[in-house]
């Protein structure tokens, strides 16, 4: 097929919290923008659903993820007020664990790199504020109060609300089949049609070992389950005025983490492990949640949180897509730097970022470039300088 001129500026595969943001930040800033969904808006088939995520600036797995948090919450507060959803809600937050755990000390190392706001508190001090909470007398915590949660699914529709109010075109239940290059522009197959842009966004979720095995990332999906229990005694020491968000390493390096109850008694409070998932695919996830599952839940719970685990009201998966060192992919496609920008490989942490990374995915797609610092996140730390070798085009097999 010769090459054509393009009827869209840009092109953003999938339309879940990243590529949400992203076709908000594209069409504000006056880009023609297509965008292309797999399933149908604000859907509970990959990472962005669950009801809430939490929000935290002291940031234990890098410091250098800090500025980016910094941006992502005005971010979130604008989306708020423009959209009048609720979005966020800072209840304050603990992070718990041994001193010299990577909860704990990786915390305080971005909180006193970046002069964070925060205070520590020993066990006896943790149990005096948050009587919900029982730690050991060996734990310790750094509480931060600009800690709290973001709701995945009102910030995903807030994201289309304002794209869709900017004039994005946005199609859902269209599977794309492959996308190629052309010289001045990307061509994408979809099972309806074909469309052609000048740029092509990717922000494929789950779906990047299929759309992106080109970049020579070794992505894994891990199958993770999100539990609500109904406390013994009611929600009422769990109300967010009382009951912090926390992120709770123990003495194994088991981190689990949790928030306060946010959406009435019927749903009781949510909690989940951070990783300890089975590997999977979109494809042969278990979307059952098994009687030994939630058990499990219950008794890791019961030596925190006492009075939390009385019964299971519901329980839910989404999947994380992980990369080996668990830091994001934000770049320029290395085979196709001149049209391509991919997002992907969260790890289970990145939607606390979704507003700042459809900024950046905006830059990266219109400017070639961003001022935001995104070092960290180039495929070439784990595929080498060179990058995989580049793709011959079109590129086969691309699927949402």
């Amino acid at each position: 097929m010769s090459p054509a001129t393009p009827t869209h500026d840009v092109i953003v595969i999938g339309l879940g919290g990243m590529g949400s943001a992203a076709a908000h930040h594209l069409s504000v800033r006056g880009a023609r923008v297509l965008g292309l969904e797999k399933f149908g808006p604000v859907h509970q088939r990959g990472s962005s659903h669950g009801g809430s995520r939490v929000t935290r600036q002291s940031y234990f797995e890098d410091p250098a993820y800090v500025p980016l948090l910094l941006r992502a919450y005005e971010l979130y507060e604008k989306l708020q007020q423009d959209t009048g959803r609720d979005i966020a809600t800072l209840c304050g937050g603990v992070m718990v664990g041994r001193p010299d755990g990577r909860v704990v000390s990786g915390a305080r190392l971005s909180a006193e790199t970046w002069g964070l706001p925060h205070e520590m508190l020993d066990a006896r001090e943790i149990r005096r504020r948050f009587p919900t909470l029982t730690p050991r007398d060996d734990e310790v915590a750094l509480y931060e109060e600009r800690a709290g949660l973001v709701r995945p699914e009102n910030t995903v529709a807030a994201h289309l609300q304002c794209a869709t109010r900017q004039g994005a075109d946005l199609h859902f239940e269209e599977p794309v089949t492959r996308w190629e290059p052309f010289r001045g522009g990307v061509r994408v197959h979809t099972a309806d049609d074909t469309y052609t842009a000048g740029q092509l966004v990717i922000c494929p979720g789950a779906w990047a070992p299929g759309l992106l095995a080109d970049l020579g990332v070794p992505f894994t999906i891990e199958r993770q389950i999100m539990y609500w229990f109904q406390p013994t005694g009611g929600v009422g020491p769990f109300l967010p005025e009382r009951h912090p968000i926390y992120v709770w390493e123990d003495e194994a390096g088991v981190q689990a983490y949790g928030f306060p109850s946010i959406d009435g008694p019927d749903l009781g409070v949510k909690v989940a492990f951070f990783r300890k998932g089975d590997v999977c695919t979109p494809e042969t996830i278990d979307r059952t949640v098994h009687p030994h599952e939630a058990a499990m839940m219950a008794d890791h719970m019961s030596r925190h949180i006492p009075l939390l685990p009385g019964r299971l009201l519901k329980a839910s998966t989404c999947m994380y897509t992980t990369t080996p060192d668990e830091h994001f992919v934000i770049t320029r496609h290395p085979a196709h730097p001149e049209s391509v920008t991919v997002a992907c490989g969260f790890s289970g942490h990145g939607f606390k970022f979704v507003p700042v990374v459809g900024e950046i995915v905006a830059d990266l797609a219109l400017d070639g470039t961003t001022g935001h610092p995104i070092g960290l996140f180039d495929p070439a730390r784990i595929t080498g300088p060179l990058g995989p070798a580049p793709a011959a085009a079109p590129v086969p097999g691309v699927r949402t």
